[in-house]
């Protein structure tokens, strides 16, 4: 399977296939930075339009096999989730087949948003008269069948784009698009998780996303355009210094180390050397991840259907370590267990390879 990974700071083309005891092999990949995007639009339409070209002509080059479609991922800022409960009774109890089920899904269809396309609907659960509550009904004997689905929404925009750029290459015939919030759900999150409702924070670049998971399905999803780089913006702000620069910095703080006072950091670029206090450097970023913080507590308060607080976040994304000791800030900033998930996959167990790997899970078949 193919697939393309679009993160804000990134893009990523990857070919691959199912390996044993669940993990993969990666036939060809190939990642080209580019401008990202934020509050719901690429910031340069032509900078992610050659992104995608070159990562897609460079992977079908190296992987040396016939791939006829795409499976592309679709990032938080460009989605909409909506959730629907309906019921459907039957005269007497019957059992349940796909024809019940597709009725059903019919039934819970949404009016969505001009400007949106649908492109999933997963099931967050099915629940029997009986009470029993299930991912799968088929073959279940009931009188009623109630489902809560998820529906994810497309931007139509969004969709062109790629589909324009990927329609440029004849070879590629089919173009599927995936929710990269519930790919990484279900494949970083553990049934038993999902089933007890777990939140999952990915901390991108550019833009972030906070999703609560229930079942196979995503029942809210926030995502807003502050990232890690944002952490760098500050830095550079508050110190007068290149953006580069400050870049460089995050990767040289441990928020957890307990350096002397008179502790130095010193980076050389295009000749001049700019040095700083490890105290100070330390100050200005966690003033920065307090920012996300404060978004995070807003994106869980405003979920009000059952109360997050105290319940372990867990995080993932190019962010995560970045800066070493991020969990652990966040983590005391909010008052609650911080985990962070990556895919169990050798060499590439690492939270920045998430989405990709999730999107690869999820084109495989899950």
């Amino acid at each position: 399977m193919a697939v393309l990974d679009i993160r804000s700071s990134e893009i990523c083309a990857a070919v691959g296939e199912r390996g044993v005891n669940n993990t993969f092999i990666i036939k060809s990949k190939y990642s080209c930075e580019y401008d990202g995007y934020a509050d719901g639009e690429l910031l340069d339409v032509k900078s992610f339009n050659v992104a995608v070209s070159e990562c897609v002509k460079n992977t079908l080059a190296a992987a040396r096999c016939r791939i006829s479609g795409f499976f592309v991922g679709v990032p938080g800022e460009f989605l909409n989730v909506v959730n629907t409960d309906k019921v459907l009774s039957f005269p007497s109890p019957r059992k349940i087949r796909d024809a019940q089920i597709e009725q059903l899904k019919e039934l819970s269809r949404p009016q969505h948003e001009s400007g949106y396309t649908e492109i999933e609907c997963s099931p967050v659960y099915y629940v029997m008269s009986d009470k029993r509550r299930m991912i799968d009904p088929y073959g279940c004997i009931t009188d009623s069948l109630r489902a809560r689905l998820c529906w994810f929404f497309a931007k139509t925009s969004f969709v062109e784009c790629v589909t324009r750029v990927l329609g440029k290459f004849p070879a590629i015939r089919d173009i599927n698009f995936i929710p990269s919030a519930l790919a990484e759900v279900n494949y970083l999150l553990a049934p038993e998780l999902r089933d007890s409702y777990s939140a999952l924070f990915d901390l991108g670049y550019i833009s972030s996303t906070y999703s609560i998971a229930c079942g196979n399905g995503v029942i809210f999803s926030r995502s807003f355009s502050v990232g890690i780089g944002h952490v760098a913006v500050l830095l550079s702000q508050e110190l007068n210094i290149p953006f580069e620069v400050a870049s460089q910095f995050l990767s040289r703080v441990n928020l957890n180390a307990k350096e002397h006072l008179t502790s130095i950091q010193e980076i050389k670029f295009e000749g001049q050397i700019y040095s700083f206090s490890t105290a100070t450097l330390r100050d200005i970023i966690r003033e920065g991840l307090d920012g996300i913080c404060e978004t995070i507590e807003a994106c869980r308060q405003s979920f009000g259907e059952k109360d997050m607080s105290g319940k372990p976040l867990y995080v993932t994304g190019e962010g995560v370590k970045t800066i070493r000791g991020t969990a652990e800030h966040l983590s005391s900033r909010l008052v609650c267990a911080v985990n962070v998930v990556a895919p169990t996959v050798p060499y590439y167990d690492k939270p920045q390879f998430s989405s990709l790997y999730s999107l690869l899970d999820a084109a495989l078949g899950g």
